[in-house]
């Protein structure tokens, strides 16, 4: 019957914890010593005897003295309590709700980065997430100590109603009860809730870390742009790459404007021999060490060579796991790792999601306390995200790479790689039915798949406005769209209807003629469902969209902002980088990003940030303090 009633794994546990086989206890050791029958005339409470001359029954060789036989009785009263699942379940509820999570250091004067909770104590009922990962990092690392207190005489009282009778045992009853709570359950139920309270900040790091992965990813391409890449650096100099508008490498090099070399000319010169030699169009700068020093040389660059070019700064994160990595070793093998690294910063700028792909998802740094997750729990949260968007925004079966068409639905890494391979061997596919040519992918994959996969080399099927059609050397423009091939015949029945030509696909004639259909009756007519028929629809007035399109575009610049030229109540434009439980970090174009504090992100009351921003959301926000020593700048977006 309790069984049925649990809800929770934790309440199945408490119900077969007396079944459990156990190592051996002080309980267990006093059954052994046959005092099994002396507990339970403690838990008889009779009115009236002498508690001693029982007790006197159960001495032996084992059980020498009144004492010892009465203590032995109350271990296992103590231990049927701890055991009984009511008790447990009650005592946990009212733990969970009263009680305070305590944490202490063993020294004060150490400095660490958790000095805010050497003396901490705050309800476990209302901790965030953000708070319990780092003390329990710090209690990793033997910096903080961490308990949980709770009001004892009320659980205590509360056994004792529970168990207690009038009679001349229940002062040894009650004993065994206050043994029972402070040796056996309390320790439990506080390892219980402390567990509960990890599983669930972790739980909510893994989602946050996944919804701002997932906004990263659908960060929107710029698309036509050759690209200046720079990779920051102070002693090795930055390493610079030139790509073209299809992320093809140009030419790599590394230039030394900054400390301790300082050769700003001869890096001035070098690069702008570049952009004029391939037509540079934009620079990305990367936003790791050195990168504020290497933007004033760009911004300074630019105004001396009257260029008339922007820049952006882009995350560097995941950048160097890219280098090292036997993909990266693939793709250049000629390549030192800095060199690798720098292409992977231009590729960024001119389609993110493609360049962040080869990237191990956790290794790209949009979340909090990554490292203390649940390492297989996070990657297949982290893998399905990357899945979600790679399918959401589609891709190019012949341009992509293998590491992007394994996050295909349907398609594994092998697959990816024949797909290439195929592609390596046989030309650019024609269309997507060449899929089931590729060893190892079958029907049931290319099902999955191929509504996912665009062939934007498929030109026009010319045809009359009957619908009836040629397909020149077997190209089909709907292998362009999100059309999934099982419902090409439909696309057609509808081009049919509303006397369209497949050439009018994505066209203005054609939006005037769907729309004149009366959606409905066409699906009634034609024996489609509804939904089907509107997303066919919604393909063929825009073939080749792309979801994020309607996203903001990363911020260009032209010149550069350091931290003392910030004042308080200064306005700028920024970028979000990361959101976290207490607020998000915007890049402002100074060298550390600013804080706005959940406090500060909305006129009105929210719990979270991320009810108002999102990764890549271009910002307006007002300067609320500048700490130049520390580097820290205190940001609001709030009206006033």
């Amino acid at each position: 019957m309790q069984i049925n009633k649990a809800v929770k794994i934790i309440e199945i546990d408490d119900i077969y914890l007396p079944f459990r086989q156990k190592r051996k206890t002080r309980a267990s050791m006093a059954r052994d010593k046959g005092l099994q029958a002396l507990a339970d005339y403690l838990l008889s409470f009779p009115a009236k005897g002498n508690i001693e001359e029982e007790a006197a029954q159960y001495l032996s060789d084992q059980v020498l003295t009144i004492e010892v036989a009465l203590q032995g009785a109350m271990d296992i009263i103590a231990e049927q309590v701890s055991e009984d699942a009511t008790a447990r379940r009650w005592i946990r509820e009212y733990s969970r709700k009263q009680g305070i999570l305590v944490v202490s250091t063993k020294d004060v004067k150490k400095e660490s980065p958790y000095r805010m909770y050497y003396d901490y104590q705050e309800a476990v009922s209302k901790i965030p997430p953000h708070r319990i990962l780092a003390i329990n990092r710090g209690e990793r690392e033997e910096i903080l100590k961490v308990s949980v207190s709770v009001g004892v005489e009320k659980i205590v009282d509360y056994l004792i109603r529970l168990y207690v009778k009038p009679g001349i045992t229940a002062f040894y009853v009650t004993e065994a009860i206050d043994d029972s709570y402070s040796r056996l359950i309390k320790p439990s139920i506080e390892r219980d809730l402390r567990n509960e309270l990890s599983e669930k900040a972790e739980v909510h790091a893994i989602n946050i870390f996944a919804k701002n992965l997932g906004n990263l990813l659908l960060q929107p391409p710029i698309k036509g742009q050759v690209i200046l890449g720079l990779d920051p650096a102070y002693r090795t100099g930055c390493k610079w790459t030139v790509v073209d508008e299809t992320g093809k490498m140009l030419e790599v090099g590394v230039v030394y404007p900054t400390p301790p070399q300082r050769k700003v000319a001869e890096a001035e010169e070098i690069l702008n021999k570049r952009i004029k030699k391939y037509n540079v169009t934009a620079i990305a700068i990367g936003n790791g060490t050195a990168s504020r020093e290497t933007e004033q040389f760009v911004a300074t660059m630019i105004k001396n060579q009257n260029l008339q070019i922007p820049y952006t700064i882009v995350s560097e994160a995941g950048a160097s796991v890219y280098s090292a990595s036997k993909l990266a070793g693939q793709e250049f093998p000629k390549l030192d790792v800095a060199e690798r690294s720098a292409i992977s910063i231009a590729r960024r700028v001119q389609d993110p999601l493609a360049e962040l792909v080869k990237i191990e998802p956790k290794a790209i740094g949009v979340g909090q306390y990554q490292h203390d997750l649940p390492q297989k729990k996070l990657d297949e949260n982290l893998t399905a995200v990357v899945e979600s968007a790679v399918n959401r925004v589609g891709v190019d079966l012949n341009t992509a790479s293998a590491s992007l068409l394994s996050y295909v639905s349907g398609l594994s890494s092998t697959v990816a790689n024949n797909i290439v391979e195929y592609r390596d061997t046989n030309g650019k596919f024609k269309n997507r039915r060449q899929l089931l040519k590729v060893a190892k992918l079958g029907p049931k994959s290319f099902q999955q798949a191929a509504g996912f996969l665009r062939i934007y080399e498929g030109g026009a099927i010319i045809g009359d406005h009957k619908g009836a059609s040629v397909v020149p050397a077997g190209l089909n423009p709907l292998d362009a769209t999100a059309i999934h091939p099982e419902s090409y015949d439909l696309a057609m029945k509808v081009l049919e209807v509303a006397a369209a030509i497949t050439a009018e696909i994505g066209q203005a004639s054609l939006a005037a003629k769907l729309g004149a259909l009366d959606i409905k009756m066409l699906a009634s007519s034609l024996g489609a469902g509804e939904p089907t028929l509107r997303d066919v629809i919604d393909c063929l007035l825009k073939p080749h969209r792309d979801p994020r399109e309607d996203l903001p575009l990363p911020i260009f610049r032209t010149d550069v902002l350091s931290i003392e030229d910030l004042a308080t109540g200064m306005s700028l434009t920024g970028t979000v980088r990361n959101v976290v439980d207490f607020g998000a970090f915007v890049d402002i174009g100074v060298k550390n990003d600013g804080l706005v504090h959940l406090s500060e992100l909305a006129d009105r009351y929210i719990r979270h940030p991320m009810e108002v921003v999102s990764v890549g959301d271009v910002v307006t926000v007002r300067v609320l303090s500048v700490d130049r020593e520390r580097g820290k700048v205190a940001l609001s977006m709030k009206s006033n």
